[in-house]
Order: C-alpha cells, then structure tokens, then sequence
C-alpha cells in the first residue's frame, strides 16, 4: 500500500469481521506466524509492518511518532475500506493502538474501532524506557547507538534471548526471521528516530488514555516481562470500564510465541464473543 511514495507490505488471511495486528519495537509481521493461521478461520486478519520496519519501505525524515503511525495505521483501514475492526497492538505497537483508537474517537474516522487487545503494551505506568529511549535520543547516546549497530549481528541473538523467559522456547527459525530485515538498510535509524519523540508520546499517552474507557478491552501480559513490567497492567487497566486481563505464567515480552496455543486461545474467546457481552 502506498503512503505518499513509500510503500507499506502487509500480510493478509482470513475471513470474517477485520481485525489489524501492530507489531512492536523492531518487530513486523513476521511477529504474527503463529497468530494469523489461528484467527484465519474467525477473522479476516491484516498484518502491516510499519512505515520504517519489516519490509516496508524506510523513507528519511518520516515522522515517526506514535501518534503520526497512529494516524498511518487508521489510514490504512480506510484505504482497506473498513467500516470498523478490531486493533491488536504489542508493545510499542500496543501504544500505538490505543493511540490510533484515541484519535479515531476525537476525530470523524470512517472505520469505527470494535475492540482493543493489548499485548505487553509500552504505556506510561512502566518505568521500561523512561531513561533509555531520551537518552538515545541525545546526540552522544546516537552516537553511541550508531556504533552499537556496527556490533549487532553479534548483539542481536542476546537482546533477542531477553525477551523470552526460558530460551528453550523460542521456536526454530525465530532469530533468523527476525534479523532478516537487517539486509535493507535504515532499520536501525528508523528504531533511533522513534527515541527523539519517546517521552512526548508517553505524555501524550497519558492525557489520552480517559478517552478509551468505552472501549471492550482485552489486556494480555507475560509474568516475567523484562521489556514492560506486568505490574503496570493495573493502572492502565484502571482506565477501560470494560476490561479483561489474562496473565500467563512464566511468560516473557512474546506471548504470542511463547505459548503460542494459550495466547491464541485467549484471543479467540474474547474476539468471537458477541459485542453486547465483551
């Protein structure tokens, strides 16, 4: 799909009312193998990677705020021709959700937003990246940043690791498939640039947050998340006047690869119950 000359790759399977994966922080639709498969059957399911990321097209000097891919995200369901979906986001890509769900409520969206399931989301009640990302976002931390990429074939399998909680559950092929986009150039420059603006988004995160209250929500968190502590999952449930949370034990950042077949069950229950009972 083009975005005003640069293309964004999507995958798409399924049938069925829409819903729209979000993948997260070096992340893309490669994240989703073991969830759209499951969903095929209940959904039809679209599987972006973000304007910068994945396979799509990594253009200089694109905002990358969370609230600039949020509106990137609702215009593509309006390219799709959406009249309303559901919007699963994880990590980053969890902000990103409740922030394209904010701006379809303040604004005049022709897709309306049904549900909203949010898996390890970065939000502003986890201390995760309140120094890190600012720092990065400095001209020394860049600099340093930069040298680290000449480093990461050898550092990537390690960070990777980190956000499982038992190594002996990563799935054949994973570390390969995530470092296959390494080959295009402007991945890493596109992860900095997202640093400049972290601590803004997650203030303006925070102000929007009321404004989803009316929206059936599913919160899903590892116990042993080293990324985004579970221990946020309260107060941001706290703002969603309809919520439900599941909780996998032992479980780190990737639930949806970790334990695959629990998280697709618990996704399944909640996607194909009727509206008026979320």
């Amino acid at each position: 799909m083009d975005f005003d000359g640069a293309r964004m790759r999507y995958l798409r399977a399924g049938s069925g009312p829409s819903l729209i994966l979000l993948h997260g922080l070096m992340g893309y639709s490669f994240s989703w193998r073991y969830t759209m498969p499951a969903l095929a059957a209940h959904a039809t399911v679209y599987a972006p990677d973000f304007i910068g990321a994945g396979f799509s097209d990594r253009p200089l000097g694109i905002d990358h705020s969370m609230r600039a891919t949020a509106r990137r995200i609702l215009k593509f369901a309006e390219n799709l021709e959406l009249s309303s979906f559901d919007l699963l986001g994880t990590s980053r890509g969890g902000a990103v959700a409740m922030t394209a769900a904010a701006e379809c409520m303040s604004v005049a969206c022709k897709a309306k937003i049904r549900r909203l399931v949010l898996v390890c989301p970065v939000n502003p009640y986890s201390p995760h990246g309140r120094w890190l990302a600012p720092f990065f976002a400095t001209r020394f931390g860049a600099s340093l940043f930069r040298l680290g990429i000449r480093r990461m074939p050898f550092l990537f399998p390690y960070f990777h690791a980190r956000l499982y909680t038992d190594r002996k559950r990563i799935p054949p092929g994973t570390l390969e498939g995530y470092k296959a986009p390494l080959a295009n150039p402007g991945l890493f420059e596109h992860a900095l640039s997202m640093t400049r603006t972290w601590t803004a988004d997650l203030r303006d995160l925070h102000v929007l947050l009321p404004e989803l209250a009316p929206i059936p929500t599913l919160l899903m968190w590892g116990s042993k998340d080293r990324a985004v502590y579970v221990s946020s999952m309260e107060p941001l449930a706290g703002h969603f006047a309809n919520v439900q949370t599941v909780v996998f034990p032992g479980v780190g950042h990737l639930p949806y690869e970790e334990c695959p077949e629990d998280f697709n069950r618990e996704l399944i229950n909640f996607l194909t119950r009727p509206e008026d009972s979320v």
